[in-house]
């Protein structure tokens, strides 16, 4: 079999297809995410439900895995008991899990390139409060830098195909994951969780986008974790505004309620509208919140027939 290319070389022959919501198809599967840690509390106890998550969405299309790290943290780890060494294997056993799922796809006779991306949700995740749609913790850079730092590094160290620095929701955050990536020298995407043209906490587009222009290791910047609506505009200023391949995977279009942990509305995301996406910039396409394999099949049978 021949070598699997970089994920930003394979960006350049065309869009790939990235994979849905881990936590709904979890959920889908009987088990039970409530809890501060979400769907990396099964890092510890259910890890072979996190490989079949990852396997149903490869076996749906999708070219790339997110792992499950969005909320793994060494302070919510910490908070249930799990010391810095557990939580450092528990991390890096989520990439691990995404390698798993490659090999599983591949004796299942998937025979396209796969690639797996190491997870790094907002500072907001940790606190488990909703609080990443809204950003401004009220830290420096400095710290936010401080808080990301030792999860990046073990992600990193891994070896996924790229990190996803996702859900991100102001440029102070942004430019915290910058500066460590930068650091690192790992290559990674930048997605920022967005309302209409503005961060969630509500700044412009055009000068969020900015901040990863000339970051070498960014080799993609978008939004997720968004309305489907959202994303059209979102696409058109990301590329413009840095000349990267943009990253666009919304959710369903129902609402989180933070207050009452339940999804609201209903769902408005069409694998149609995808092809817009891509022919304004996005070549990495996929799903988040509510998500599931159906949809990321849609999206793999609609890019594909237009290649």
């Amino acid at each position: 079999m021949r070598a699997v290319p970089a994920l930003a070389e394979a960006l350049v022959a065309g869009p790939l297809v990235l994979d849905g919501g881990l936590s709904n198809q979890l959920e889908s599967a009987g088990y039970d995410l409530s809890d501060s840690l979400w769907s990396a509390r099964l890092l510890a106890e259910r890890p072979e439900a996190i490989t079949e998550a990852h396997l149903a969405y490869f076996t749906a299309g999708a070219d790339v895995a997110i792992t499950s790290s969005y909320q793994a943290t060494f302070e919510g780890f910490a908070r249930r008991g799990i010391g810095h060494r557990r939580a450092a294997e528990l991390l890096a056993l989520s990439v691990d899990l995404g390698r798993e799922a490659v090999a599983r796809a591949r004796a299942e006779g998937v025979a396209r390139p796969l690639w797996v991306a190491a997870s790094a949700g907002p500072y907001g995740a940790m606190l488990a409060d909703g609080s990443e749609y809204r950003g401004r913790y009220g830290l420096t850079v400095a710290e936010l830098a401080a808080f990301h730092r030792p999860r990046l590094e073990v992600l990193a160290a891994a070896g996924p195909d790229v990190l996803a620095l996702e859900t991100v929701p102001d440029t102070d955050e942004a430019t915290a994951l910058l500066r460590v990536v930068r650091e690192l020298g790992v290559p990674a995407w930048l997605s920022y969780t967005v309302s209409g043209d503005r961060t969630r906490a509500g700044q412009p587009l055009a000068a969020a986008f900015a901040l990863a222009a000339e970051v070498d290791e960014v080799i993609a910047v978008g939004v997720n974790c968004c309305a489907p609506e959202d994303v059209d505009g979102a696409v058109a200023t990301a590329a413009r505004v840095t000349g990267k391949p943009v990253v666009a995977y919304p959710n369903s279009g129902e609402s989180w309620d933070a207050r009452t942990h339940a999804w609201d509305g209903r769902a408005t995301f069409a694998a149609a509208r995808v092809t817009g996406w891509r022919d304004a910039g996005a070549r990495l396409i996929g799903g988040c919140c509510r998500v599931g394999p159906e949809t990321i099949a849609s999206i793999a049978a609609t890019l594909r027939a237009t290649d």
